[in-house]
């Protein structure tokens, strides 16, 4: 496996959830985050007068931790739900 295949699959792994589908909550939580990592970055290196509102940086921030959060719950949910069906069998 050639190393570009190699980092393909983990991304993909990355937004999939614990069952194998594609996540969209991991996805935006991602996006957010790495968008808010980027603007806060050129942001110090431009004028005070361009940055982004206070409120928006807050906005942003709080979607990327509560779609993370959020996929952590689930995770959580779904390992105590398979752990009863296998108890019931």
């Amino acid at each position: 496996m050639k190393w570009y295949q190699k980092i393909g699959a983990w991304f993909r792994g990355l937004l999939n959830d614990e069952k194998g589908n594609p996540s969209s909550k991991r996805f935006v939580g991602i996006i957010c985050g790495l968008t808010l990592c980027v603007t806060l970055y050129v942001n110090q290196y431009t004028h005070g007068d361009i940055k982004p509102s206070d409120k928006l940086v807050d906005s942003v921030a709080l979607l990327a931790f509560g779609c993370l959060g959020l996929a952590s719950v689930d995770k959580i949910w779904s390992k105590k739900d398979n752990n009863n069906t296998e108890e019931n069998n």
